[in-house]
């Protein structure tokens, strides 16, 4: 009997029956870990999920491919604005990360 391992839920492809993204697995199989190092490292996925949701990702490749860049490009929108909203804030977080001074105002 065939199982459904990703369900899309509001938008977002899930795996089946937990809260653990799609992308989550995806990104970290194209990183090269393993099946088995992914499962590690979702504890609230067991193997059999983690390989279906790679054979999902496998056979339907462009569809996911194209909703992962569209996640990027959102994310990326969502950075940029925010940017533009709250300068000082990300003045802040540079001088931290690189000992810049933070400009007064």
């Amino acid at each position: 009997m065939a199982q459904d391992y990703v369900e899309k839920v509001g938008g977002a492809y899930r795996i089946a029956g937990s809260r653990v993204s799609l992308d989550s697995i995806v990104h970290a199989f194209l990183r090269g870990e393993s099946p088995e190092g992914i499962a590690e490292s979702f504890p609230a996925l067991d193997l059999e999920q983690v390989y279906g949701a790679i054979a999902f990702y496998l056979g339907h490749r462009d569809t996911i491919d194209a909703y992962l860049r569209a996640g990027a490009a959102e994310f990326m929108r969502q950075r940029d604005q925010s940017r533009k909203d709250h300068p000082s804030l990300y003045a802040k977080i540079e001088a931290a990360r690189g000992g810049t001074a933070i400009p007064r105002g």
